[in-house]
Formats: C-alpha cells, sequence, structure tokens
C-alpha cells in the first residue's frame, strides 16, 4: 500500500457563506487541508432550504443552513464527511433525507444516516488512486426518536442516525444505596415502574439494584460510574468495521459522543473508551471523535490512534437563519422574537454559554500518514475560531500557530500515555 495522507477536523456547524475571494486566513488553511489525500470533517447540520419541519426537540441549537454551505465545506479541500451527530434529525427524517439529497446531487462521500438503519450503519468509500478507504459513523448523543430503524417484514425502516445506545450504572456504598432507595419511596419515582413490576410486563429488579426514575444503581465497595457500549449496537458497528476492511485498504471510525462520566467534559466516558479501542480491534486504523466543542486527548492504541474529540472547526451557532417556535417557548419570548435578540437573551448578553469558554474555539487539525498499513506520525496544527471577533466573524477558522493549545492537548493526553514533541507551531506524535 502506498504512502498516504491523512488530515481531521472536530465539529463543522457552519451557518454563513464564505465570502467569494475567501475570509483572512482561508487560503492558508484551505492550502494545509488539500495537500492531503484525505480530508474528514463533521457535518453537524442539516442543509436544506426548509423542505422538513421542524421537530419538538433539537440537538441545542435547530441546526439548519443552505445546501450552498456544502460547497463551501468542499472549498476548504475536505472530502470525507460524516453525518452522525445530535443535530442530524433537528428536522425529523424528512430533514434527515433532504440532506441525503442535496449531499448526493453533490457527490460527497458520507456516512452515518440513511434511509434505514442499515444504511445509516454502513461504510463510505473514498477512492483513491491505488487506495481505497473507508468510513464508519455513528453517535452516541441524541435523543431516542433520532436513531435510525431496521426493516421488518412488513414494514420499511425509518431514516436516521446510526446510534451507538450506552447504559450507565452508578455503584454506591450502602450508606449511599440506602438514601436512593428511601428517595425512591418517599418521591414515588419508581411509582410507574413498580406497578410494571407487579402486573408482570417488568421483570423485578435483582438483589442489590435500585431505581430512581431513569437511573440505575448498585451497591458496591466503592462510588463509581460504569458505562459501556450496548452490546447489540457494538457487534453491527463491529461488523461495519470488519467489512470495511475486507472492502478498503484503510478503515477510519468517526464517532460523536458529548457525555462524561465526570464533572469534567474534557475527561472521555467509559463507553467512548471501550468503544474506541474495540473499534481498533476490529480494524480501524483511527477513531475520529468529536461532541463536546472541546479538545479532548489522544491514545496511541495497538497500530492505531484515538482522537478523543477534535473540538470545533467552525462553530457559527449564533448567526442560524431562523428557529421554531419551540426555541422561543423555550426560553420564554414572543415567537416574533429576532434571532440576534434571542441570542443575546440566550448568552445573556455574552456573559453565560459558549462564547465565554476559551476552550470552545481553539481546537486542532490533526493530520497523520501511513505507510505500509501503518500509521508513522501525527502531526497537530492548532487553529483559532476568533472568540473575541463579532458575532459576524466569530467561528471560522485560521491556524493560530499557538503553543499553548499544543501543550494543552499534550496535558489531556497524558492520561493515554502518549506524548507530544512540540517543535514550532506544530505537534507531533511518533509512533
Amino acid at each position: 500500500m502506498r504512502k498516504v495522507s491523512f488530515i481531521a477536523s472536530g465539529d463543522a456547524f457552519i451557518t454563513r457563506r464564505i465570502p467569494k475571494g475567501g475570509y483572512p486566513g482561508f487560503g492558508e488553511i484551505q492550502s494545509l487541508i488539500s495537500k492531503h489525500d484525505v480530508a474528514f470533517s463533521n457535518l453537524e447540520m442539516t442543509f436544506h432550504n426548509y423542505e422538513a419541519a421542524p421537530c419538538a426537540v433539537s440537538g441545542g441549537t435547530w441546526a439548519v443552513t443552505s445546501p450552498a454551505c456544502l460547497d463551501d465545506m468542499c472549498s476548504y479541500g475536505f472530502n470525507l464527511f460524516t453525518t452522525a451527530n445530535n443535530h442530524s434529525c433537528d428536522f425529523g427524517g424528512d430533514g434527515v433525507m433532504a440532506t441525503i439529497r442535496h449531499l448526493e446531487a453533490r457527490n460527497m462521500i458520507f456516512s452515518g444516516t440513511g434511509r434505514n438503519l442499515a444504511e445509516a450503519s454502513r461504510a463510505c468509500y473514498l477512492e483513491l488512486p491505488g487506495m481505497r478507504v473507508a468510513l464508519v459513523s455513528a453517535c452516541g448523543s441524541f435523543h431516542p426518536s433520532d436513531a435510525a430503524g431496521g426493516q421488518s417484514g412488513e414494514m420499511t425502516g425509518r431514516p436516521g442516525l446510526n446510534p451507538l445506545h450506552t447504559t450507565t450504572t452508578y455503584y454506591l456504598t450502602d450508606n449511599y444505596f440506602r438514601m436512593v432507595q428511601e428517595l425512591g419511596k418517599v418521591t414515588y419515582a419508581n411509582a410507574y415502574e413498580n406497578y410494571g413490576i407487579q402486573l408482570g410486563y417488568i421483570s423485578p429488579r435483582p438483589e442489590g439494584t435500585a431505581s430512581l426514575g431513569s437511573c440505575r444503581y448498585k451497591l458496591g465497595q466503592e462510588n463509581r460510574v460504569e458505562s459501556v457500549p450496548v452490546e447489540r449496537d457494538m457487534k453491527r458497528i463491529e461488523e461495519e468495521v470488519r467489512e470495511a476492511a475486507r472492502q478498503a485498504d484503510v478503515v477510519l471510525v468517526s464517532i460523536h459522543v458529548h457525555e462524561t462520566d465526570r464533572d469534567d467534559f474534557t475527561v472521555p466516558p467509559e463507553s467512548l473508551q471501550i468503544f474506541s479501542r474495540r473499534c481498533i480491534d476490529a480494524g480501524a486504523s483511527a477513531v475520529l471523535g468529536h461532541g463536546p466543542h472541546e479538545l479532548r486527548g489522544i491514545e496511541r492504541y495497538k497500530n492505531g490512534v484515538i482522537f478523543y474529540s477534535l473540538g470545533n472547526f467552525i462553530f457559527e451557532t449564533e448567526t442560524v437563519k431562523a428557529q421554531p417556535y419551540d426555541a422561543f417557548y423555550s426560553k420564554g419570548l414572543p415567537i416574533d422574537t429576532k434571532i440576534g435578540e434571542y441570542m443575546d437573551r440566550r448568552s445573556q448578553g455574552g456573559t453565560r454559554g459558549y462564547i465565554t469558554q476559551e476552550n470552545i474555539w481553539r481546537s486542532v487539525l490533526a493530520g497523520w500518514t501511513m505507510e505500509a498499513g501503518k500509521i508513522t506520525q501525527v502531526q497537530l496544527h492548532p487553529i483559532s475560531l476568533g472568540m473575541h471577533e463579532s458575532r459576524s466573524q466569530r467561528g471560522v477558522p485560521v491556524l493560530s500557530r499557538d503553543a499553548e493549545t499544543l501543550e494543552y492537548l499534550s496535558g489531556l493526553s497524558k492520561s493515554f500515555g502518549t506524548k507530544i514533541r512540540i517543535e514550532g507551531d506544530t505537534g507531533y506524535i511518533d509512533l
């Protein structure tokens, strides 16, 4: 297998067109991305002309933008995309299908959503001279209705995303466990479940377990959180990775996960670590994580590399064109509120939310090289999204040459035993 170069970005929440001729710094970042054979990004939007109605729930902001913004993503030099994220279904199945139509009209190569579960689960393939690259995409942060549905003998499947469900169990020492049991009694939080158990529709809780609403607790020797992928989903995705490895020279896996098991969102949950390592074991060369809108550490695992989160690439959430009734209703605002005012209210005049968090507005582009089927080196290029720019300009990436960002990422990666060598404005991981 010939030498091949890759580059990957995190979340692209794009709501504005790139000006003709670009913006200051566009050419430089375009040049960096375009010199790689494979260039990946997460399309964290739906792309349509309001052909679909908004759902009652969203991934936060109801994410929709002009299909022409897909052309702008291609103009950066990206040629491989995922569409599986918590905004995939902001406009329901119709929004999923409209986005797919606009992607297919441009011959863009993507995975992660589809007309049914089989389509959403399977890999897409990028054809290069002497090289075929596969991408399998999944999402672990989603509303239950976002998951694509499988076909049955009598009914068609459901459009949606490729889901990775997880099971979270809270282990508690005896005194805290008894507190949960008591709270369940005095609040009647488990009344419906208890009634189902009484009628025989729900299995009784095993000895040493307790419920409090939807949360599950177990008696343990220490207080800790355990999160694991649901095995049915994990096995389905592993099989797609194995199949892709049969059909391609290189397999990449994209995974979108917001959650953490701690109070620090830079720490990937246990379930994400299990998922990522099992994907490498199944034949993937790299796992491309995103979701929390900030960087997480990098792990070298066997012959692969895991980027637990590549942060943001474009973050233009404040300049969406429109929002539905539900957005205004949830904030107690009149339905004729203008978007600019809505964003001001939501951020309390720029004093709360993402606008105040430095780590949201700095990230990296991660490049790597493969020779003879093995990753030989990872290169990390820091970018800035202009935290202190005006709303109309904030959110677009430029190369920052910021060693501080690389040092920060190096600190996040130490717990995985990963050393980042910093030379000038680039970080290196030698494998």
